[in-house]
């Protein structure tokens, strides 16, 4: 997570014996001279991201004392997670290194100087740091056929060349690092690792529940061996039957004093029920936590946590209201219906192959999950086909039940509503609930549907929320996971957090009567991009109490649209033509993609840009507006994305909204437009978003209606998005916008 692009005293080209590249043999050989001589010459002037290369070469150079002084360095270098964390970061390859020395030394084989490492190690760390540090032996991503390909597709990239640049050495030399770590000693870990956890914990595996509606859930239970008294319990309930991930999240839940349960949907796991997302999860997870206050080291309360669908299952649950239920804390949260698998009413593409990877089996199904080229076939075939959306698995040629489910219920009707808190439930939601997500998480838009029905039907609920510059695991693991740059963006320092700690904060501040965590100021908690601060409002309205409105003008000089703060009348501004059944751009290459970019993917949108600020300003909150526009079809879906465009000339992108028109006054009921009547709707944004503009930034909107081989199509007949197809298009669309259009951004004064 601290790798950055290396630099070298000088850069010549270093000669690799080709036998190094075919051979495993000839490859050990190879490294070491290889670690020896980047270590003369590597620089970096970060030094955090310089002992993290440092140690590796180190290590594969045979230095192994001075290795493990790199490391401890590093620690020092890394506050997140506070003592425990740092104690646990990078032990792995401390204990390797530790191993090898031993091996050395006492003549002894590896296998046997790697145990008594492991051992000695362990035993001087203390239930929280082993819990961390077990993550760094058992999570997935090192499983040692991951790491060998990835090596594999290092030594790929060098077959044929005449030499090794230092850069490309530098990333050879981690990958062999990695994948020579956890093969030599993956065949005694699992041994060594469930020794330490029966000396620590009291571990039920596959445990089956059965609920009132007589379905079994399958249930993990860890708890701490020297407990003496009945615990809280922490509940996190998953489609995710991951038994590594599962074990590591109760682990670490243990080790933090509380009875750590994983509990997964029905069907998963030893459950021999038929998997189905969203539908039970509620129920269930309210029957096991009846269970769970039943049990003899229980004391009667429960916890829950978890991100994405996990998320969500808290929300369903809570929906349910079982008594023992106190606390939750939901992150970067899933909403089905409202920003899962649609948002604003428009499917999202690439649902469609989740369900195989939850549902295939009673584990998670990785081969359809990561065949991309399987799925880029289906959306291109599809596309230029210009079938209907809803047969799409048809081209695919295996049948996907359970999303065609999902396009039955194109309203937000009684088949979502079933699922998460509606309306008046949130009412009855009386549980402190601390809420955490990202500026660029995919599931904002859920996050705040919650919070925000929570305190519309409860003005009074205790409900936190704590957002920044994270994404999708970042918004649940922050930077201690996902590290301090996301998509080119460096992350301001104090927004550099873990939200594992912030976690087991919150749960003892709930159950233990420990202090509030600290960044907790207000209800709302929000880090300022480029400002380096976190603020706390009341509400998400008082992030910005000053709204300014932009309206839509004719375009400039430069053939964009204004933005300007005074009305200009309410006339035709812009004219706008899609062509739906263009099929050109089937193979278009997309520009652009990181947060801050040279480059912007204007193709098919309308731009328009507001003048320059003189003073710095910070937005702050949702952006919404006014739309005022006529078309000549009965539906379209509409697009906005907003950027900063800095004085440098880099865009920065800071939110974004969608909605299919018909469904933006409710969700519930479709209602189609009249071609050629001039239309007028408010919207407001589900994403919110904190950015100090300086002073000459400009403010500019992206306006375009989606189509593309991954978008669900809306061509505008009035029917069934997904029963529309190609012949349906008829002539292009026409969007005529006028000036009563206007964009109203929230400002901190």
């Amino acid at each position: 997570m601290l790798l950055s692009a290396p630099c070298f005293a000088a850069d010549p080209p270093i000669e690799l014996p080709a036998a190094a590249l075919e051979s495993p043999a000839a490859l050990d050989a190879a490294m070491p001279a290889l670690a020896e001589r980047l270590i003369g010459d590597y620089r970096e002037p970060d030094r955090a991201r310089y002992l993290t290369q440092l140690f590796r070469l180190q290590l594969v150079a045979g230095r192994y004392a001075e290795a493990r002084r790199s490391i401890e360095a590093l620690r020092a270098l890394t506050p997140l997670g506070g003592p425990p964390q740092q104690r646990a970061t990078l032990v792995q390859y401390e204990i390797h290194a530790l191993a090898k020395e031993r091996q050395a030394r006492e003549r002894s084989d590896f296998d046997s100087a790697f145990r008594a490492s492991f051992e000695a190690v362990f035993a001087n760390l203390n239930d929280r740091s082993a819990a961390l540090a077990m993550r760094g032996f058992t999570s997935d991503q090192f499983a040692p056929a991951t790491l060998q390909r990835a090596l594999d597709t290092a030594l790929a990239a060098q077959r044929g060349k005449q030499g090794i640049d230092s850069a490309a050495a530098l990333a050879l030399l981690r990958a062999y690092h990695i994948a020579a770590v956890y093969r030599d000693f993956s065949g005694q870990l699992a041994g060594l690792v469930a020794r330490d956890d029966a000396r620590r914990y009291r571990i039920d595996r596959e445990v089956q529940v059965r609920t009132p509606a007589g379905a079994t859930v399958c249930t993990l239970v860890v708890r701490p061996r020297s407990a003496e008294q009945r615990l809280p319990t922490l509940l996190n309930f998953t489609i995710y039957a991951n038994p590594a991930t599962m074990l590591n999240e109760a682990r670490r839940t243990a080790s933090n004093g509380y009875a750590g349960v994983v509990g997964l949907s029905r069907g998963k796991g030893c459950s021999p029920d038929i998997p189905v997302p969203y539908e039970h999860d509620g129920r269930d997870a309210a029957a096991l936590i009846d269970w769970i206050a039943k049990q003899p080291w229980s004391d009667g309360r429960v916890g829950m946590y978890g991100g994405s669908y996990e998320g969500f299952t808290q929300w369903a649950t809570a929906k349910r209201r079982p008594k023992a239920l106190k606390a939750l804390m939901p992150s970067v949260t899933g909403a089905p219906g409202i920003d899962v698998p649609k948002e604003g009413g428009i499917y999202f593409g690439f649902q469609h192959y989740w369900p195989f990877y939850v549902a295939n089996n009673k584990t998670l199904d990785q081969a359809p999950y990561e065949d991309d080229a399987r799925w880029r076939r289906m959306y291109r075939q599809w596309y230029l086909d210009g079938s209907a959306y809803r047969e799409r698995d048809r081209i695919d040629g295996t049948r996907n039940p359970l999303y065609r489910r999902w396009l039955d219920h194109p309203d937000y009707d009684a088949y979502w509503q079933d699922m998460i808190p509606y309306r008046d439930e949130f009412a009855m939601i009386d549980i402190p609930v601390l809420t955490t997500t990202g500026y660029y998480d995919g599931a904002q838009i859920g996050a705040l549907y919650y919070l925000q029905q929570h305190y519309k039907y409860r003005p009074q609920a205790e409900h936190y929320l704590v957002i920044g510059p994270y994404d999708h695991v970042g918004g649940q693991r922050g930077t201690a996971v996902m590290g301090d740059n996301l998509r080119g963006y460096a992350i301001d320092p104090v927004a550099r957090i873990d939200m594992g700690e912030l976690r087991y904060q919150w749960f003892d501040h709930v159950f233990k009567q420990a202090p509030k965590p600290a960044v907790l100021k207000d209800r709302i908690n929000y880090q300022v991009m480029g400002a380096n601060v976190w603020k706390h409002a009341p509400s998400l309205q008082a992030m910005g109490e000053r709204r300014l409105r932009l309206h839509f003008a004719k375009q400039g000089e430069d053939g964009r649209g204004r933005l300007v703060p005074e009305a200009q009348g309410g006339d035709s501004v812009a004219l706008q033509r899609v062509d739906l059944a263009d099929r050109r751009d089937a193979d278009r290459w997309v520009p652009g993609g990181g947060i801050v970019d040279r480059v912007l993917d204007a193709e098919g949108s309308l731009v328009f840009v507001s003048e320059p600020f003189a003073e710095a300003v910070e937005f702050s909150g949702l952006f919404g507006g006014h739309l005022d526009l006529m078309t000549n079809k009965r539906d379209l879906d509409l697009h906005i994305g907003l950027y900063e465009l800095n004085a440098k000339g880099e865009y920065f992108e800071l939110s974004r909204f969608q909605s299919r028109l018909s469904y933006l006054q409710q969700l519930e009921q479709r209602r189609l437009l009249t071609p050629g009547r001039r239309e007028r709707f408010d919207f407001s944004s589900g994403r919110l978003t904190s950015r100090r503009f300086e002073p000459g930034s400009r403010l500019l909107a992206l306006i375009c209606p989606g189509k593309g081989p991954q978008d669900q199509i809306n061509y505008g007949s009035g029917k069934d998005v997904s029963d529309e197809t190609l012949a349906d298009a008829g002539e292009a669309l026409r969007i005529e916008w006028f000036g009563g259009s206007y964009l109203e951004i929230p400002l901190s004064r």
